[in-house]
């Protein structure tokens, strides 16, 4: 077992927004978390994610902190730096030779359809290009738990469709687990485990 949330419940003031919700992923599984906007998607793959503590439950990984990787909606990139910069950030931090990161961030870049924006500055790329960068970020880092929320919202159908066959096929190849917060049913229906979110129901197919 990879991770295994049990019985979470968390908080925001008075409102209830887990409600002892239970969850396990083996390597290599993929889920889609799906429910409308406050439903509580994105509050579970923080606390999946260990950023955000629940008010009761426990979460056990067995992967180490830096094999788990969130991707947030907003891109949250680092204005100052170019796209390749970016996408090798979480390299460079943990140490690998410049060569080696960049090298690596391209590829994913690539990958991802973005041939072209190496040298562009976030602000010089459209909202969709930015949440891709961010992707391509992750990815070189080479998690094994990748949780990613809403990572299709911002682009038209073709490119949302090959950026999740990149993140699926990541999962097969490397074996590592996935978790897509969508709220479109044409996501979910790519994933073969759903988690169906709602303010007063969750179940797990």
């Amino acid at each position: 077992m990879m991770l295994s949330a049990k019985a979470i419940t968390v908080k925001y003031s008075d409102r209830v927004v887990l409600d002892e919700l239970s969850v396990d992923l083996e390597a290599g599984e993929q889920c889609a978390v799906v429910g409308r906007s406050g439903s509580g998607k994105t509050t579970l793959l923080l606390v999946l994610a260990g950023l955000l503590k629940p008010a009761s439950g426990t979460v056990e990984r067995q992967v180490r902190r830096d094999e788990v990787v969130y991707v947030p909606q907003a891109p949250s990139l680092v204005p100052e730096l170019t796209a390749m910069q970016n996408a090798a950030l979480g390299l460079r931090i943990r140490g690998v030779p410049p060569d080696v990161a960049d090298a690596t961030a391209r590829q994913r870049l690539r990958a991802l359809g973005l041939d072209d924006a190496d040298d562009a500055l976030p602000a010089e790329l459209s909202g969709g290009m930015q949440q891709r960068v961010a992707l391509a970020r992750a990815l070189a880092i080479g998690p094994r738990l990748l949780l990613a929320d809403e990572p299709t919202g911002t682009l038209d159908q073709a490119t949302g469709a090959h950026t999740m066959d990149v993140l699926q096929e990541y999962a097969v190849v490397t074996d590592a687990a996935i978790v897509v917060a969508t709220h479109d049913p044409g996501v979910a229906a790519r994933f073969p485990r759903q988690l169906t979110m709602t303010a007063t129901h969750r179940e797990l197919v």
